[in-house]
């Protein structure tokens, strides 16, 4: 793979984390007002957080693999 294509795979990886995190905050807002709406018991809502905080490791892990990848770039 040259560096181009190597840089292109990050970006796009990025962008993905980025869909990841934004997804999951509207999803996770979205469950908290229709739960509450719904009267649904507050095990539903520990669900949902749980849900939230699985996306946003998966995320961060990811964060941290591209930005390792990058420092291997540079040096």
């Amino acid at each position: 793979m040259t560096g181009e294509q190597i840089e292109q795979q990050m970006a796009r990886k990025g962008r993905m984390v980025a869909v990841v995190i934004a997804g999951s905050m509207l999803l996770w807002m979205a469950a908290q007002v229709v739960g509450k709406s719904l009267g649904l018991p507050g095990r539903y809502a520990l669900l949902f957080d749980f849900a939230v905080i699985a996306a946003l490791v998966w995320a961060l892990v990811n964060i941290y693999q591209i930005w390792r990848a990058r420092q291997g770039m540079q040096g």
